[in-house]
């Protein structure tokens, strides 16, 4: 499987300067990541929103290793808030955060992490939206649903994801599924251990459906976050048979993957928003989307050959 190599070579410093260094990068790179700034971001959104679809903000970056760094991490999403602000888009526009990059994995991360991300998640309430809590490797997660759970004391609309190639993944499903809950469910883009994760894709498509089933059974929002046709169409069922109307859960997908799909859904009356990167700091970004589906990979060799 090239998966787990491609994810290994994600914590590359000389993969990274191989890949970066490639003539074709940047206009492959693009498919995934539409803008470095602010500025180069804007026109996607106001693009994407006119379309009738709805978006999740990400500001790459995951490599951090000073507290300044976290600090400007938090700075980044402030700056992107403002901007959003000036936009009057609402709850069209979230964003989503990897608390990785407000300074998790430092010394005194837990607190440090919840003390950037804070005052995001206060800023993005006073727009009138709101922060998912992206979920990162399996030992960051406790931490996580922690400060997922603190934030929700004052910020109650503040989402998180969950993966459903985790064996813990079904248990902490149940515990979310609360009124006012706002779960985002994925299969899981990090190489795990088989101690703690699925590692065929049938085990974790049965896993996903079970969790869904889950989630919409549940009293809080669940929003779907996948590319695959099959598991689309069981969600449109398993929707049906909770009873959910159309404005009670949510598609996600990524910027740059089955866009035709996202503008069929949004037409059918569905909420349908897209994941859309930006930033300088791309490349453990771009890797885990290689990684995710063999077709993005195939795409990125094809235009090394065709263009490099």
């Amino acid at each position: 499987m090239l998966g787990p190599v491609i994810l290994a070579a994600s914590r590359s410093d000389r993969m990274r300067r191989l890949i970066s260094a490639a003539p074709v990068t940047k206009q492959v790179v693009d498919r995934f990541i539409p803008g470095e700034t602010v500025a180069d971001i804007v026109p996607i959104i106001k693009d994407l929103t006119g379309k009738g679809l709805e978006l999740t903000m990400d500001v790459v970056g995951e490599d951090i290793t000073t507290p300044e760094q976290a600090t400007a991490a938090r700075d980044a999403y402030l700056a992107l808030i403002d901007h959003l602000k000036e936009l009057e888009l609402g709850e069209k526009v979230e964003m989503s955060v990897k608390l990785s990059m407000f300074g998790q994995a430092l010394e005194g991360g837990h607190e440090l992490a919840l003390a950037n991300v804070r005052p995001v998640v206060e800023a993005a309430a006073a727009i009138g939206t709101t922060v998912t809590l992206d979920a990162e490797d399996h030992t960051t997660l406790d931490s996580m649903f922690a400060i997922h759970e603190e934030l929700r004391k004052d910020f109650p609309q503040t989402g998180c994801v969950i993966q459903a190639y985790l064996f813990r993944t079904e248990a902490d499903a149940k515990r979310l599924a609360e009124a006012g809950s706002r779960v985002r469910l994925v299969k899981g883009a990090y190489k795990e251990p088989a101690e703690v994760a699925y590692q065929q894709k049938h085990e974790i498509d049965k896993a996903y459906v079970r969790i869904l089933k889950t989630l919409m059974e549940g009293e809080g929002y669940p929003m779907v976050g996948s590319h695959d046709p099959r598991l689309i169409s069981i969600v449109q069922e398993l929707a049906h048979k909770a009873g959910r109307k159309l404005d009670e859960y949510e598609f996600q997908m990524l910027y740059g993957i089955r866009g035709d799909e996202h503008l069929r859904l949004a037409a059918e009356g569905h909420r349908m928003r897209v994941y859309t990167a930006y930033g300088t700091d791309w490349y453990g970004y771009f890797m885990r989307r290689l990684a995710e589906k063999p077709a993005n990979l195939r795409f990125f060799l094809r235009s090394m050959v065709s263009k490099g």
